[in-house]
């Protein structure tokens, strides 16, 4: 953390990203039928129902902050279907919010997990709605043979392939969703 942000309180970095999620939580999920915090919402619903840590279950809710962070800046997008690299922009921003590391690879991870499950793993593409394949195409496609090899070495990929399973699975309409206080309180706990 070396930027102004970093200097702030830790409530006031908090409610920097749940802002996010307030003002925009509410759009379209690029092409499916669920809002964006229904989504990532779910994602965390799920990783919580698995038993997994507060960081996980965060990991799981912000996967997809990058796309909320186009309101706050000019980003490149994929023809409709959300910004371009929302997962670094995402794990960028929460890094200098000074969230854990480990969010930040987790959510930086799951857009390579969809690109290394698509290599290894062919009938995993025929799974994938239109919207997650069209964005397959900008995210660089599906790996090859180096970079899966490279991308299984990274001490996260296991809980990076769940993420992207999660992920895949956030598309229900008409889940009940725990209120944002619940990720808040959760955020509370590891950021200092």
């Amino acid at each position: 953390m070396n930027s102004k942000r970093s200097k702030l309180s830790s409530t006031k970095r908090i409610d920097m990203v749940f802002d996010l999620y307030r003002k925009f939580g509410q759009e379209d999920y690029i092409g499916e039928p669920v809002s964006q915090i229904e989504h990532m919402s779910q994602s965390a619903q799920i990783a919580e129902k698995e038993g997994h840590d507060t960081e996980v279950i965060l990991a799981a809710f912000f996967h997809d902050i990058g796309h909320l962070c186009v309101n706050q800046g000019d980003f490149e997008t994929m023809d409709g279907y959300g910004i371009l690299s929302h997962e670094k922009i995402g794990a960028d921003f929460l890094r200098d919010l000074g969230f854990p590391e480990r969010i930040a690879k987790l959510v930086e991870n799951h857009v390579q997990a969809k690109r290394y499950l698509t290599y290894r793993d062919p009938a995993y593409f025929e799974k994938l709605s239109e919207a997650s394949r069209k964005t397959l195409e900008f995210q660089g496609g599906k790996m090859n043979e180096e970079e899966a090899t490279a991308f299984e070495t990274d001490p996260l990929f296991e809980l990076s392939l769940k993420m992207r399973t999660w992920d895949e699975m956030a598309k229900e309409e008409h889940v009940p969703l725990p209120g944002l206080e619940t990720y808040i309180q959760m955020a509370k706990q590891i950021i200092s």
